[in-house]
């Protein structure tokens, strides 16, 4: 490939994972561009990474097994209907599952970037603007920068994306994703009420809550991390249907009272208590969107992670994605004798991957939340048939096999 300048725009986990790729690769020199200052890792989100999919990535290097993690091992379905204080199981499937908290995820990852890349905060891309030889980034101050190649990690907003022959906008999909994080300490009682190990599906009519364990902050003790589906109410959906995000602080007084009624409404006590322990200010709405590119790379303009593909979260294997992206690129661009056919590598392998994630996310989200079942109807056997059917027999869900993306 040859050494060169790469410039990568977005500095979280897709970003840290890309600038550690392209040192691997041989690049001469690599710049993390990052919007936000100050540093990312009290971010409490929770996510989960599929055991298999976490030894693909151990053995590529991109992950670390001191980074804290709490095991997971099944997956219930419950409602308030005919239960008692923690609500009646419907049924169970294996969840082989290693949960993780956000920041302690990206702290490792940009503890591993080495020291030659410059991780610049504060760095406001506004533009890209690509060439045969070379693409330049426009800043908010009004500099330019030339680079060899543009990584865009900069999620669903993607100015990189934005500047590719075929950009493209999320299409909202209808409903959201409350999000939300309970301290250890904070857990109601009994602690025999969900036990370790479980990712517990709270239903209701035209959505569901799935809640599980995390590390805690900074990796000590353990929190809890809860992810609530629903439409919102239709007086909200019309300022939700461009790409935005509603963080921590930002919540709208009518989307708390529609998310507490629901809760009242539905859930068993234990649950109700569970929810209303998460601190308000651990409380954002996510509203949920599409994008399947048709490109991932394309002449020196590459994209990783949600800037690349943009999946409803419901398959969890959101961060095995971007990790996934990154592996494939560095393989891509050590094999090349270019810029141009390792991004044509990239692409070919990439794309397709990134459409059978997104075209399963919704199936999954279509039969979640969209067309939900009877659930209190539902047992055991018809819960292990049902997720059969919607996961296409769990193929894909924590995402896809690396060898499988690659055929």
């Amino acid at each position: 490939m040859g050494a060169g300048r790469v410039a990568i725009v977005g500095g979280s986990i897709a970003g840290c994972a890309a600038a550690l790729a392209m040192t691997r690769a041989g690049a001469g020199e690599v710049v993390v561009f990052e919007r936000a200052t100050g540093r990312l890792h009290g971010r409490g989100i929770g996510l989960a990474v599929h055991k298999d999919r976490y030894a693909e990535l151990e053995a590529a290097g991109y992950t670390d097994a001191d980074m804290p993690w709490v095991r997971l091992t099944r997956r219930t379905w419950i409602t308030r209907e005919g239960g008692g204080h923690a609500g009646r199981v419907l049924g169970a499937v294996p969840f082989p599952f290693r949960s993780y908290a956000w920041g302690p995820l990206w702290n490792a990852l940009r503890a591993r970037m080495p020291e030659s890349v410059a991780y610049v905060q504060g760095a406001a891309v506004e533009r890209v603007v690509p060439g045969p030889d070379a693409a330049v980034l426009c800043f908010a101050d009004g500099r330019e920068e030339r680079f060899d190649l543009v990584i865009g990690a900069d999620g669903y907003r993607s100015v990189v994306r934005a500047a590719t022959r075929t950009p493209a906008a999320p299409g909202y999909a209808g409903y959201l994703a409350w999000r939300g994080a309970v301290p250890g300490e904070l857990l109601p009682g009994p602690r025999t009420a969900w036990p370790e190990g479980e990712a517990t599906t709270v239903t209701f009519p035209g959505g569901h809550m799935i809640a599980y364990r995390i590390p805690g902050p900074r990796g000590a003790g353990i929190s809890a991390n809860w992810v609530f589906y629903t439409a919102p109410p239709p007086s909200a959906a019309a300022a939700l249907k461009d790409p935005t995000s509603l963080p921590p602080g930002m919540v709208t007084e009518e989307l708390t009272a529609h998310h507490a009624e629901i809760v009242e409404r539905h859930f068993p006590p234990y649950w109700q208590d569970f929810v209303r322990a998460t601190p308000r200010a651990d409380t954002a709405v996510q509203p949920l969107y599409d994008l399947a590119v048709p490109h991932y790379g394309q002449g020196r303009l590459v994209l990783v992670g949600d800037a690349a593909s943009v999946a409803r979260p419901h398959m969890g294997g959101g961060a095995v994605k971007a990790l996934q992206d990154v592996v494939v690129l560095e393989r891509s661009l050590r094999s090349a004798g270019s810029w141009q056919e390792g991004v044509r590598a990239y692409d070919a392998e990439r794309s397709p991957s990134g459409r059978a994630v997104v075209d399963l996310a919704r199936r999954l989200g279509h039969a979640q939340v969209e067309a939900t079942p009877d659930w209190p109807a539902m047992d055991e056997r018809t819960v292990e048939t049902w997720w059969r059917e919607v996961s296409d027999g769990e193929r894909g869900f924590g995402g896809h096999a690396l060898d499988r993306a690659a055929r």
